[in-house]
Order: C-alpha cells, then structure tokens, then sequence
C-alpha cells in the first residue's frame, strides 16, 4: 500500500514502539557526524505522533561502552539489546584531511541531498547548512564518529527527533551504499586518462563473432562429494587451439545462464566456454531452504570451498571428454584456463587463480563489526566463518588469469590474501552496486593485487548490470534498485570486448588485442548515463580514498 512501512516479523519495529525508535534512531545517526560544542547535550527525546520518550545520554553511552545498563535504563532492559549497541558504536571514518571533499561529493549526489534533506526534518532546529557543516568536521576527528559521540556534542541540552522521518530515512538509505555512490563521482574524474587522439582501433573486438556457435548441455556426477554439476559448452568448429578454455562461474542464487550473452560472444571467437552450475548455491539450492524454512542453509558454509572444487572437479571431467571421440574431442583446453565469475562466482575465481582465504579476519569481522544496515555481501561472507580453518588454499594450477564481476570479497582474503595472486585479473566494480559495495569488495581487493591487473569501473552501474538482458534475476532484481537493459548495454558492450582482450592475452594474438585493455578503449564506449573506466592501477590521488571507512 502506497505510504505505509512493512516490517520483517523480527524487525525491532514489531516488537515494542520504543524499542523500533530507539533503533531507528541509531540507523539515522551513525549517519550523521558530530560538530564541537560547549553545550552538551544531556537528553534524548524521542517522538512519534503524541507518544514521546526522554532517555539520558550518559546512560547511553555507559551502555554503549560496557554494555550494562544504569539503573534508569534497566526497566527498558530488553530494548537494550547487543544488536542496538553494535549501531551505537558504529563508527564513521575518513582520512580528515579529505573531509570537506567527502562531503562536497556526497551533496552532489541526489541521494546524498535527500539524506541531508530528510535530517533536517528529523531533527526540529537543525538546517541543511549547520549539518552539511557537522559532516565537514565531524569528519576531521581521527578516531571517527559514533552516535554517542555525535549525542554528546550537539549543541542543545535535549535533542528533539521526529521518529516518522527517522524511521523513512532508515528504511531508505544505506551508509555504505552512499559511500561508494560519493566516491563514484571522484572515480570518475581521477580514474580519467586524457588523451587528444581518438581511440580508432582496427576491429571491434565486442562485435558478434564470425563463427557459428554451437552449444550443449552436460552433466557431470561427483559421486565423492555427492554433487551433480550441470554445465554449459560452448564452442565453435575453428576453436583456436592456443586459447584458454573459459568457464563461467555465476554468483549466489543464479544459475549457469546468467551470461550466456557473454559466452556466446567468446565461442564466436573460437574460445571455448563452460558455463557451470554450482548446486549448493543456485537459485534452485536456495529455493528449497527458503521453502524449508532454513534459513540456515541459503549458503553454507562449506560452500566457499565446494565452488572451487566444482570447477576443479569439472576441468578434470572435461580433460578425459577432451580425448574422447566426438564433437568436442581436442577443443577443452583444461591446462590452461581463465575464469570468469559474477558475484560469489567472482570469490569463486579468485580462490582458483591464488587468492588465500582468511577465515580468522571473517570470523573477526562478522563478531565484532557486523551491522544489521550492513550490505548482503557482508552477511554472505559470514556464512564463512564457521568453517574450521583460519586460511586456506584453493588454488588450481590451471587457472592461468581471471575476471571478477562485482566479486564477493569483503574480508574472505584478509588484508594480504589476494597479494598472492601472479596471475593476470581483471575486476568490475560498480559504483552504485548496493549488495557488494564498490570500495570494501572490489577496490580495496584490486589495490592488494601485485602482479598484472586491470580494474573496470562503471559509474552508475548496479550488481546486476553485466548480466543478460533476458535473464531473470527474480528476487535478486527486487531486493534494492538495479540497472539493466538499454541504459547498461554500453557495459556490456565493454565487458564484450575487455573480456575477449584480456582471455586472448594468454595466446600469441595478446599483442593484438591489447589496445583492447586501455583506458582508451573504454572511454570511447563511455556514456553520460554511465561512464566507464579502465585501469592498469589506482592514481595516487585516488589511493587515499581507500582510507574511507565505515565500521
């Protein structure tokens, strides 16, 4: 119904009205940043239509530091729950030399001016010129901003909010979806290589192919781990016998189809493709627990592991298919591989190229970092951290390079795991991917990278945007906002040619196909709608950005 609020059946909001303002209230102001005062502010008053509640800050702060409640605060015992002390020390940093030009991005943005615009409103007195000015030098303080830091120093002795608006702006905007949406237009500035000639290539390497591609489905049963792997082949009668044999890895709850616009493009080029299908996290493995009711098992933990060996397990299948009598008799190249993987499928191609897992940091993380406001992609990787081990290695030596789309990667490598990597990478990010936000799972994995890499950035494109135009996403699309169709083709026109470039690197046409992984090359391709870069590396006035944090 047009202009009423929904709530999941354990959201705080069901529970008890205080309790649901109280954490609305931590949501909107681990947003908002403190500005220096000699008045402090000593209360909090809460209202929602005739219904209000004055609660001393200092009881919150003991709470929020010790996690004990004063004596005032125990009768409101089971609203103080650990989930709302997590919100009250979630922090916001920022290196404070770059403050004023976080800020000066985030009110660029239409969602950065509806937030500011939306506090005012919840916060009687307040302006949007005194809390863009609180933003700037909250954000100067080097410890970072939390909501009791930003209680303690507004400058009235009692704060007023007005709980309707706090609960729309909770219910609307995602610090870390802001965050990479404000540091999307900087990336479109900095990530610019300007050059006086245009960029005329000989061919285009992201028009359709001219040989005819055929395609067929297999199965293969993995009778030692129970699993029946469903793939895709893709192939033409030339295959170039010095290409790499490409396979696909899709990503949480799709299937081996979600690109298959992608793989026909290679196989047109006589690369050929296998689109596998991971069953332990297809949208057909988490149909059946969300039916179950076990919401437990939408991924398991062993998952992280099985997808490696699925495709591992596959190369294995196809090297004894590849001496067989029959239509694909000599063109799988098992021994020299390149993955393509979207989402977890990127995790998936990371881990077989060389990335190390870190499980240890994820266990971390997810026990004392994890916010309900956090993005999917963050509660993903926690599915992780009960497996057994504190690092591991999933490598396969035949995996010679690999492309990450929108990959999964948060914590699972640590700060040093993706370091181990010697092989060719290219990773996608996207600016206003909401489920696995640009700046933790793609740009600061891409800067942990030592050897040859590329980075792909798309201002403006959502997780979904590489995927087929006649793939349905289902739920996935309906989950936050997502660009697909005619406003992206651009993209895919793109990752079209770079894809083609970057698997022929590991053949004797990698000369010819160069000019293809440039920054040149996908500038011309670029839109208004949707800019697009590529880079060898980050530029040192883009490298300081890494430093920006929410926690």
């Amino acid at each position: 119904m047009a202009g009423s609020l929904q709530f999941p059946k354990n959201h705080p909001c069901k529970k008890k009205p205080l309790q649901g303002l109280l954490f609305s209230a931590s949501l909107v102001l681990g947003w908002v940043w403190a500005i220096p005062a000699t008045l402090a502010a000593e209360t909090i008053t809460i209202r929602f239509g005739l219904f209000q509640q004055s609660v001393a800050i200092a009881d919150i702060e003991k709470f929020a530091k010790t996690g004990t409640l004063s004596q005032t605060l125990q009768a409101y015992e089971s609203l103080f729950t650990p989930e709302l002390r997590g919100l009250l020390n979630r922090r916001v940093q920022v290196d404070p030399k770059f403050a004023d030009k976080f800020v000066d991005e985030l009110v660029l943005l239409p969602q950065g001016k509806q937030l500011i615009t939306s506090l005012a409103a919840a916060i009687p007195g307040s302006s949007v010129e005194s809390l863009q000015a609180t933003m700037s030098i909250g954000l100067r303080q080097v410890n970072g901003l939390s909501v009791v830091s930003f209680l303690k120093a507004y400058p009235t002795e009692n704060i007023d909010l007005d709980a309707t608006q706090l609960l729309q702006i909770a219910t609307e905007f995602n610090p870390n979806n802001l965050q990479s949406q404000a540091l999307g237009s900087i990336l479109a500035r900095n990530l610019t290589v300007k050059t006086n000639t245009p960029f005329q290539p000989s061919f285009d390497p992201a028009a359709t192919g001219q040989e005819a591609v055929e395609q067929q489905t297999l199965t293969f049963p993995d009778k030692q781990r129970q699993r029946s792997i469903p793939v895709d082949i893709y192939w033409s009668q030339k295959t170039d016998t010095t290409a790499p044999l490409v396979v696909i890895s899709h990503g949480f709850g799709a299937n081996r189809r979600f690109a298959s616009y992608l793989a026909r493009h290679l196989a047109g080029y006589g690369i050929t493709v296998a689109a596998i299908e991971h069953p332990g996290s297809n949208g057909a493995a988490i149909n059946n627990a969300a039916n179950q009711g076990n919401l437990a098992k939408l991924l398991p933990a062993t998952e992280f592991i099985e997808r490696p060996k699925d495709v591992s397990f596959l190369l294995n299948e196809l090297a004894n298919l590849n001496k067989q009598p029959g239509q694909l008799q000599g063109k799988l190249n098992t021994e020299k591989v390149s993955v393509i993987g979207h989402s977890l499928g990127g995790y998936t191609a990371l881990a077989l190229v060389g990335g190390e897992l870190n499980l240890g940091e994820v266990r971390q993380f997810c026990k004392t970092s994890l916010s309900l406001v956090d993005p999917l992609g963050d509660w993903l990787q926690c599915a992780a951290a009960s497996l057994k081990e504190n690092k591991l290695q999933l490598r396969d030596e035949r995996v010679k390079s690999a492309i990450a789309l929108n990959p999964l990667t948060g914590k699972l490598f640590g700060k040093q795991g993706l370091s181990q990597i010697n092989k060719p990478v290219l990773i996608l990010t996207s600016t206003e991917d909401a489920l696995t936000p640009a700046l933790n799972h793609q740009i600061r994995p891409f800067s942990q990278l030592k050897g040859n890499k590329y980075l792909l950035t798309a201002i403006g494109a959502t997780h979904l945007s590489i995927l087929d135009p006649t793939y349905s996403a289902g739920e996935a699309s309906t989950i936050v906002k997502e660009k697909r169709g005619a406003e992206t083709q651009a993209l895919r026109q793109l990752l079209r040619g770079v894809s083609l470039a970057f698997v022929k690197q590991l053949t004797p046409e990698a000369k010819t196909y160069q000019p293809f992984l440039t920054a040149a090359y996908a500038q011309s391709l670029s839109t208004p709608e949707i800019p697009l870069r590529l880079n060898a590396d980050l530029p040192t006035n883009v490298k300081p950005w890494l430093d920006l944090a929410v926690k």
